[in-house]
């Protein structure tokens, strides 16, 4: 595998970073998950808009242009021979001294990784997976506004290993006021009575480009109504379908929250439809806007 950083590609074994990095040191940094679909890199100029946002939210100020990355996000893949798989694209604060303060990082680092990627086996897919909801909150978007994407996961990482250690894969995180909010790395969606909804960004939860995918453009083209409106757990638990939607994650059906069965206790014919449109249109020709 190769890996570009600070503009060379270089071996894996080659390529490295800092141990006074302060994205290793105390997660300052931001980061994009991003599809590879038959040679064609999924949303990837959403994925950088959202990338110099969180960028610009935490005042890091990057040596390259847009341009620069999108050509090698696109070099990293051609080298790699990814057809489909995974892409990381990450921007580190760089290094700097032991402290805290940001401003004596003189260098952003930035790297990219294309691989491959199996979040959940196949079989959850046609079965529907089962979450459980997780005792650790949300953080607060007034204490670390979910919008920027950063590379300190550490409350998603814990609520994570509650899911682990339940013996599931995913957990449903509230907000500190008890609303749904979303998944450890992927947002909720849920079906009542033929109509859509999901948590609205107020909720504190990353604005997904899955997640918009499927609002602005799977929902209208099938004809599917669809809210962003704040919901209690007991909606979600008493809906006739619940899916999931993330980068690695793609559209994914919820068949059992906790010990309470969703719809059928299986995947549904909305959510069905969705991963059906979904797989149709990236299949072939993913689009990279």
């Amino acid at each position: 595998m190769k890996i570009w950083i600070d503009g060379k590609l270089l071996p894996e074994e080659e390529a490295k970073i800092g141990v006074l990095d302060h994205g290793l040191l105390y997660g300052d940094g931001c980061f994009e998950g991003i599809r590879v679909y038959n040679g064609r890199i999924f949303k990837l100029q959403s994925h950088l808009e959202r990338m110099w946002q969180s960028a610009e939210r935490i005042r890091l100020d990057l040596p390259f242009t847009h341009e620069v990355i999108a050509d090698a996000v696109r070099e990293t893949v051609e080298v790699n021979g990814v057809t489909n798989g995974y892409l990381r694209l990450v921007f580190t604060r760089g290094v700097g001294t032991l402290g805290l303060h940001p401003f004596l990082c003189p260098k952003p680092s930035v790297f990219v990784i294309a691989d491959t990627i199996k979040l959940y086996p196949p079989e959850l897919y046609e079965e529907g997976m089962k979450i459980i909801v997780a005792d650790r909150p949300r953080i607060p978007r007034e204490c670390l506004d979910p919008q920027i994407k950063s590379l300190n996961y550490l409350n998603n990482i814990l609520a994570k290993i509650e899911a682990i250690d339940a013996g599931v894969l995913e957990a449903l995180m509230l907000n500190i006021d008890g609303w749904v909010s979303e998944c450890t790395g992927d947002n909720i969606f849920v079906v009542k009575d033929g109509r859509l909804s999901t948590p609205p960004v107020d909720a504190g939860i990353l604005d997904g480009i899955t997640r918009r995918f499927v609002m602005n453009e799977l929902c209208p083209a099938l004809g599917l109504p669809i809210e962003e409106r704040m919901m209690r757990l007991e909606e979600v638990l008493d809906a006739d379908e619940v899916f999931l939607t993330g980068t690695a994650a793609e559209v994914i059906g919820v068949s059992r929250v906790d010990d309470h069965v969703i719809g059928g206790g299986g995947v549904g014919s909305i959510t069905t439809r969705l991963v059906e449109e979904f797989r149709a249109r990236t299949s072939e020709n993913a689009p990279e806007n």
